[in-house]
């Protein structure tokens, strides 16, 4: 897996990652929601560089231009809810993708630090031959991102992975290296050292889906 992690260079990036840790901040939903958005730009804008391009013609109101435009077949899939922020700056500059949807959460037992993760809902395109780009905001541990792509291979083998993320954790990073392909690429904001004993990063910035939305019950 090749990880590009965006906070090992300073750019304006830094400032919507701070915001959306600050506990200040984060009262406000509809800032938390558009700081997840516009960091999806930018971890969008980076990983475009990666993508295929082919030569067309563009024809203007004066003339014919040649310029190289992407060529990939894309579908953003979203773990909901908390993804749903994080899908909308992506598809801000991938708008020809298409989209897919997997509903997946924890579920603790008793209330116990140990949990499992459960899947309920998912809709998908046929995903064979094409590029997915995966979202979830939070790699804390994996297993959800790694039960999500249990489920999506269904659909097809895509020829290209990318995993976006805003924060992750260093054991969640290399949890994902060895439960996808080798030449899937990671694109992340932030990467923390460690996980409380529930499975969450620390420091992070807490339940971004919360955050978002409100708490649920």
């Amino acid at each position: 897996m090749q990880i590009h992690s965006l906070d090992l260079k300073n750019s304006i990036l830094n400032r919507f990652v701070a915001e959306l840790r600050d506990q200040h901040i984060q009262k406000d939903a509809m800032r938390v929601r558009r700081n997840i958005e516009r960091i999806g730009e930018v971890l969008a804008y980076e990983l475009s560089k990666t993508l295929h391009y082919e030569l067309k013609n563009v024809t203007t109101p004066l003339g014919v231009k040649t310029m190289n435009l992407p060529a990939d077949d894309l579908v953003l899939c979203s773990i909901l809810r908390a993804g749903l922020p994080l899908h909308q700056g992506l598809l801000n500059y991938f708008d020809h993708a298409e989209n897919a949807f997997i509903s997946a959460y924890r579920h603790h037992p008793d209330g116990k630090d140990a949990f499992e993760v459960i899947v309920k809902y998912w809709a998908s395109p046929a995903l064979e031959n094409k590029t997915l780009i995966l979202c979830d905001p939070m790699l804390a541990t994996g297993r959800t991102l790694e039960n999500t792509f249990e489920i999506l291979e269904k659909h097809g083998m895509p020829k290209q992975i990318h995993i976006v993320s805003v924060i992750g954790s260093v054991e969640g990073v290399a949890y994902i290296k060895d439960k996808f392909p080798e030449n899937t690429h990671l694109w992340i904001a932030a990467i923390d050292e460690k996980l409380n004993s529930r499975g969450y990063i620390i420091p992070g910035l807490g339940d971004a889906g919360d955050l978002s939305y409100g708490t649920k019950l």
